[in-house]
């Protein structure tokens, strides 16, 4: 990492952030691999770096469990797994089906040994989370998911439930993504972005393409307008389907899997347990030198939730003059009640942090991004209309 420099100021958070803290890029988690602080079972693949974060691969077995845990700080994953587990499925080959509703536990191909400077933070890929595969990141001696501690030394496992559909996956699959922050040893800082600092970026380069709305962070509002995406406003999971391949691209019919949402005067019925593809009203424009994680609003201003996969790295939705031209898509999923959703209703925000250092390439400029410039777009696994 570079050596720190000068504090900048929040104002907002009356915190101190230093330039060489935050997520760390491309390059330097390149360094880490090649210092041995990313253990690989097998070299890494092309593309398994994306600007901000490190695509994980499933590893050769999956196993069946009961229901999700957690080991706490004085067990391994191994260990719980010896007593928790009732199948056992290679995913060598041709891979095997994980079934829809049920949980499974699978070691990764990529280990750590960190050191005391460095974080992780796990979060699905964009388009697991069109699939509506819930899957998280777990270690040896955690008590909380999808987060890596300082110094950790050991294995990763993914935990993986398709919840709308079964699919076929393989040892190599890529269903989650891990990403580093730098920071001090002792340092508890988010490193997150406080709001006076936005509107401050906003005014030099648009964040987004419309009104700036801040609550920590940029608020996100949903679109359901008729005339913003050709008449569909969004999509929702059918309940018996085929079978999806995650590692096929292009290969299935929408109809086969989705049924079309039509604009009914800007307003959405959410209905309990069903999963729906929306998109926001705004479009983004991530910069060079800031990642930015989805996050939920306040439980209380309705009765849903966006889904899990939500970070977006750096150049993501920079047009060629580098202004907004990408929609955020939205995972939506209903609690307990049927719920009503509007045209331009807050359903998300978006939380920035700084880059330890810019990435020599931005997202869409790798030759292996599916999401730049999207509008209401499915995973890359459907075919283009």
């Amino acid at each position: 990492m570079n050596a720190p420099a000068a504090p900048i100021e929040d104002r907002a958070n009356q915190t101190l952030v230093t330039a060489a803290a935050g997520v760390l890029s491309s390059r330097q988690i390149q360094a880490m691999a090649d210092a041995g602080q990313i253990r690989l079972v097998a070299p890494l693949a092309h593309g398994q770096i994306q600007p901000a974060s490190l695509d994980l691969r499933l590893g050769a077995k999956a196993y069946r469990v009961r229901a999700s845990f957690l080991p706490g700080k004085h067990r391994s994953v191994d260990e719980l797994l010896s007593a928790l587990k009732y199948d056992e499925m290679s995913l060598e080959g041709e891979g095997a089906i994980l079934e829809r509703g049920c949980f499974y536990v699978v070691p990764l191909m990529e280990s750590l040994a960190l050191d005391d400077s460095v974080v992780g933070a796990a979060n699905p890929k964009s388009s697991t989370g069109r699939l509506d595969i819930f899957t998280r990141l777990i270690t040896d001696r955690g008590d909380r998911f999808d987060e890596v501690a300082t110094g950790y030394c050991g294995p990763l496992y993914a935990e993986v439930s398709p919840r709308s559909f079964s699919v076929r996956a393989r040892m190599g699959s890529r269903l989650n993504q891990l990403r580093f922050r730098g920071q001090a040893p002792g340092e508890t800082l988010s490193g997150a972005l406080g709001d006076a600092a936005l509107a401050a970026l906003h005014k030099k380069s648009p964040l987004v393409d419309g009104p700036l709305n801040l609550r920590d962070g940029v608020v996100l509002r949903v679109a359901l307008d008729a005339d913003a995406f050709g008449g569909v406003i969004g999509y929702r999971a059918q309940k018996h389907t085929d079978v999806i391949d995650v590692d096929r691209i292009g290969a299935y019919r929408i109809d086969d899997y989705w049924d079309r949402l039509p604009s009914r005067d800007g307003r959405l019925i959410l209905d309990p347990g069903d999963f729906y593809i929306l998109a926001s009203r705004e479009r983004l424009a991530i910069p060079p030198d800031l990642a930015a994680e989805m996050a939920p609003m306040d439980a209380a201003i309705g009765e849903f939730r966006v889904h899990y996969a939500g970070f977006f790295d750096p150049g993501f939705g920079a047009g060629a003059d580098g202004r907004p031209c990408a929609r955020a898509v939205l995972e939506v999923r209903s609690r307990e009640v049927p719920f009503i959703l509007e045209d331009g209703q807050f359903i998300g925000r978006l939380v920035y942090e700084r880059m330890a250092e810019t990435p020599e390439a931005l997202y869409g400029q790798s030759g292996v991004s599916n999401y730049q410039g999207q509008g209401l777009k499915l995973s890359k696994h459907f075919m283009m209309e």
